[in-house]
């Protein structure tokens, strides 16, 4: 899509509330397993009368009370642990410094539109939203004694992942977090585009469950996100063209291998078509490498690339790039400093500039929007 299709998410104004709610859960043995996929299939409108016939068969289960929940995932050895509750969506924020929920990437209103549709025809939040912020002491304390207690469920699901929730159902359980949380401000770290669509249902339906949408709050202070790189490859750029920039901009380009990722430093960017390799130190500038690669650099290459497509793993970027007789632009992560920086001053990155990990398998917490 266009640069001309994306949008800036809208603001939601303080206090941030996360609301208690009836939590569904699909059987472990199905969280993390592909075939789960058909629960949430087309025809969306149908999602509701199967995800009753799962929890009639025992493969989804049903909380009977509401509650806040703490959710601490372990993946490939690296564990994250946030708070899980309805979100508030009813209070627009007027200005930037009213927000409590920071976007750092715009979105695509058409893609929005369709989550919106799919969800409202679901009934169902099928995944927590997943927001970032800072902790105070207090709030860690009190998410160190809940942790300390025995969990209401835990399990290990079948894409290898481990789960420990702690369901809070009453108001002395839940308060000291919900007080401590209300003063935070959160950077959105994965779901735009749900986020989006979360506000676009509140619109059509205020006063009614899409008042509110699932999301899960993780102190990045405490267990925080890996932070990874999304490369680029450039179609029909060849690699004397990204060099013939990089000259024109007075940054030199040292030909050796790109051996490890520990080669690209903060200011670094690997340069290749899967035959030459050269390595480029960006010099000092406001902001992260992906936005000077998209707003310095490609304004400088001598012809434009015919697309742009992006990659998590550098491997497939270099072998995108051989395939597509292009050049592999391989970009450092930018840090949570930089992203937050970028999102407070109203900045959004370009597209897939970020990709925080490890995300939780979906189906461990689903929110109905039929529970009202």
């Amino acid at each position: 899509m266009a640069a001309s299709d994306v949008v800036s998410p809208p603001y939601i104004a303080g206090p941030l509330t996360l609301r208690p709610f009836r939590a569904r859960l699909l059987q472990p043995s199905r969280i993390g397993d592909p075939a789960s996929g058909r629960l949430f299939a087309r025809p969306y409108r149908s999602v509701g009368g199967r995800l009753q016939q799962w929890e009639d068969r025992g493969r989804v289960s049903a909380d009977a009370e509401p509650a806040i929940y703490v959710h601490e995932y372990t993946s490939a050895g690296h564990t994250v642990r946030g708070v899980v509750g309805a979100l508030g969506l009813t209070h627009r924020a007027t200005s930037r410094d009213e927000c409590v929920v920071l976007p750092h990437e715009g979105v695509h209103a058409g893609q929005a539109d369709e989550l919106a549709d799919r969800m409202d025809e679901m009934r169902l939040n099928p995944a927590p939203i997943l927001l970032l912020h800072r902790g105070s002491p207090t709030l860690r304390d009190h998410m160190a004694h809940i942790v300390r207690s025995p969990p209401t469920r835990q399990f290990e699901d079948a894409g290898g992942q481990r789960h420990r929730l702690w369901a809070l159902r009453t108001a002395r359980e839940a308060d000291d977090l919900l007080v401590d949380l209300a003063r935070t401000r959160a950077l959105i770290a994965d779901g735009h585009h749900r986020y989006t669509a979360y506000l676009r249902m509140q619109a059509r339906h205020p006063g009614t469950e899409a008042d509110a949408g699932l999301a899960m709050l993780v102190d990045h202070g405490d267990t925080p996100l890996q932070l990874r790189a999304i490369h680029r490859t450039l179609a029909g750029v060849r690699v004397d063209d990204a060099l013939t920039a990089l000259e024109t901009l007075g940054i030199p380009a040292v030909f050796r291998p790109v051996a490890t990722r520990a080669d690209l430093d903060p200011a670094t960017i690997g340069v290749t078509d899967g035959e030459r390799w050269a390595l480029a130190h960006l010099p000092a500038h406001r902001g992260t490498v992906v936005e000077f690669v998209h707003d310095v650099l490609l304004p400088a290459l001598p012809r434009g690339p015919r697309g742009i497509s992006h990659h998590p793993d550098p491997d497939d970027a270099v072998a995108a790039a051989r395939r597509r007789h292009g050049t592999a632009l391989l970009l450092p992560p930018p840090t949570f400093e930089q992203v937050l920086e970028a999102a407070q001053a109203g900045r959004l990155l370009p597209e897939k500039a970020t990709s925080f990990q490890p995300k939780p398998h979906v189906g461990v917490l689903m929110r109905s929007l039929s529970d009202g």
